[in-house]
């Protein structure tokens, strides 16, 4: 059974940092897109960076270029977003997600097939 858990959320204060992490296990996932979205209050689920297999492509919500960085570790079957200069708009449920098309990064949500529980972070001004 697939499953992705994230972890590394909390309460920071603006222009903080935070890292999440997301691990997945029931397979291997090396051969997949990873990407992090998130949900703040009383809106839509958003795209926020996508890792391609490789690493090699990574592609990022305008809102968080040059702040947040994604990375994977697939010997560990490991996706982490570093997120940095953290501002009040940034909370917000964050979901680490996989895309099982071969060789896709995808920016889109309706493309993922598995999705983890989520990790609030919440940004104080």
């Amino acid at each position: 059974q697939v499953q992705l858990v994230e972890s590394g959320g909390g309460l920071v204060q603006a222009w903080g940092s935070l890292r999440l992490s997301c691990v997945a296990s029931g397979r291997t996932f090396s051969n997949y897109a990873m990407g992090w979205f998130r949900q703040a209050p009383g809106k839509e689920r958003e795209f926020v960076a996508v890792i391609s297999w490789s690493g090699i492509t990574t592609y990022y919500a305008d809102s968080v270029k040059g702040r947040f960085t994604i990375s994977r570790n697939i010997a560990k079957n490991t996706v982490y977003l570093q997120m940095n200069s953290l501002k009040p708009e940034d909370t917000a449920v964050y979901y680490c997600a996989v895309d099982l098309r071969d060789n896709y990064a995808s920016i889109y949500d309706f493309n993922y097939d598995y999705w983890g529980q989520g990790t609030q972070v919440t940004v104080s001004s």
